[in-house]
């Protein structure tokens, strides 16, 4: 099977959609800042968004790794268990970082600030879940997995800004 991440190196209008609205562009995989997991897993950063976030495949392994999100004021996150979950909910809800309640109805009003901008959304997203071969949850199902990921399963991905030993802040607390 063909590595998602080559996938969406050539199928250009699934990578358009992930770089926006997805705010995932794998021509930034950089941190800015120097860090580490508290556990001393690997961190291999796989893309960033426009904000200066980075998200990090967590631990040894292929793109089935857990995958952490660290944006540029100090929170971080785990945020999927495999890259195929996070391009779904990136599909699901470009949106997910605003979601701090994890409900469909949360998901619901802020998708409908993004159908402002961008009315083809839906189209968009359908296609480029096509072109991936990707079948897609509900917005709901993708959310409560996000929070189970979040704060559950996140609680042993700390992740640590390594000149200071400070630990960055959860993006979500429930």
């Amino acid at each position: 099977m063909e590595s998602l991440i080559a996938a969406l190196r050539e199928q250009e209008e699934a990578a358009r959609f992930l770089a926006w609205p997805g705010d995932f562009d794998l021509d930034r995989g950089d941190h800015v800042e120097e860090v580490h997991l508290a556990s001393g897993a690997a961190l291999e950063g796989i893309a960033g968004d426009g904000a200066g976030g980075t998200f990090f495949f967590c631990g040894e392994g292929g793109e089935e790794r857990p995958i952490l999100y660290a944006d540029s004021e100090g929170g971080a996150a785990l945020v999927a268990v495999g890259l195929p979950e996070l391009v779904r909910l990136l599909l699901v809800a470009p949106w997910w970082q605003s979601c701090q309640t994890f409900t469909d109805e949360e998901s619901r009003g802020l998708e409908t600030e993004y159908l402002e901008d961008m009315p083809d959304l839906a189209a968009r997203r359908d296609r480029a879940a096509a072109a991936l071969g990707l079948d897609l949850p509900g917005q709901g199902e993708a959310l409560a997995r996000l929070r189970e990921v979040a704060t559950r399963l996140g609680q042993d991905f700390v992740l640590i800004f390594t000149p200071e030993g400070h630990p960055y802040e959860p993006l979500f607390t429930v």
